[in-house]
């Protein structure tokens, strides 16, 4: 197990020059002088070249990329809007969407696990019907249009949650639900599937000739290896919540990257950009280590592999 973690581990160091190269190259190839967006409209050639010079911009391609890492690392970046240090911006910002995210996962991951399983044990009747409805319209739900009608509910009309900010455990309960119910959906139809599978294995059938309580043979056993497939989602599910954050950080006026990069986006701050980017792709990446360690745990198999 240690070396299969170390092999996980050393290989994140190749993944994030990979994605840095793509986010750096990507904002590199797009049409238009950095500069003059920079300048604005009216400038002079000496500003356009001395705003060219400021931000390294006269270098060639690859030292531009080297200055991009190297100040990722020491701190230097500095956004071209403020004129303060990236990373201290987008600090706070990034635990803020790690936490929506999280709790995001909690729910999703939650109720699409125990609808999941209810509608397995119960195939075929009510229960299952009612459970399979609710991940057909989760799934089809937009996330934008979700949030507004919980802030309808639950902010204007019953008044119980706030309708934005992050201030406090109540802050966070309608933009989690908000993310949280559309991913349950998936998840609630692949443990569904998943579970249905391993409880027509002859080992479930066998503990069930030997006596053993339902729902001991349901918790204990089935649903430990039906899971294997259900984690692999739920890390792939965490890229969809991220991207989801950005309208949910809008709507509900969530201070998060999402809404750190939205806003570099109209101002045209492209480092801002091109470190956002970033710092979700590797957050998605990291997640996603977790998952396969995680399904090694549960499949010691994959630690042979």
């Amino acid at each position: 197990m240690k070396s299969f973690i170390i092999k996980r581990l050393l290989l994140l160091i190749p993944i994030f020059f990979g994605v840095s190269i793509i986010c750096f190259l990507l904002l590199y190839m797009i049409p238009g002088d950095p500069a003059k967006i920079i300048a604005g409209e009216g400038a002079t050639k000496e500003d356009i070249e001395s705003i060219r010079i400021t931000f390294g911009l006269d270098k060639p391609i690859y030292v531009q990329y080297f200055s991009f890492i190297k100040g990722i690392f020491t701190g230097e970046l500095r956004s071209i809007r403020s004129g303060e240090a990236i990373m201290k911006e987008i600090g706070p910002r990034y635990v803020g969407t790690i936490q929506l995210a999280l709790a995001s996962i909690i729910v999703s991951s939650t109720l699409g696990i125990l609808l999941g399983v209810l509608a397995a044990v119960y195939k075929n009747s009510w229960i299952d019907n009612l459970a399979m409805a609710f991940a057909l319209l989760g799934a089809s739900t937009p996330v934008f249009w979700l949030g507004l009608i919980l802030i309808l509910i639950f902010a204007v009309y019953l008044k119980v949650l706030p309708s934005g900010g992050r201030e406090g455990f109540k802050s966070i309960i309608l933009p989690a639900l908000t993310l949280g119910l559309p991913s349950s959906a998936i998840v609630a139809r692949l443990t569904r599937a998943s579970m249905l599978d391993t409880l027509s294995q002859d080992y479930v059938r066998t503990a069930y000739a030997y006596g053993i309580p339902k729902r001991k043979v349901i918790f204990t056993y089935a649903l430990k290896n039906a899971l294997i497939p259900v984690v692999t989602v739920i890390g792939l599910q965490f890229g969809f919540l991220l991207s989801g954050a950005v309208l949910t950080e809008s709507v509900f006026g969530w201070p998060g990257v999402g809404r750190y990069i939205v806003d570099a986006v109209f101002s045209r701050d492209y480092v801002v950009i091109e470190v956002g980017i970033l710092i979700t792709a590797m957050t998605f990446v990291l997640v996603n280590t977790a998952v396969d360690l995680l399904y090694a745990v549960l499949d010691p198999r994959l630690r042979k592999g």
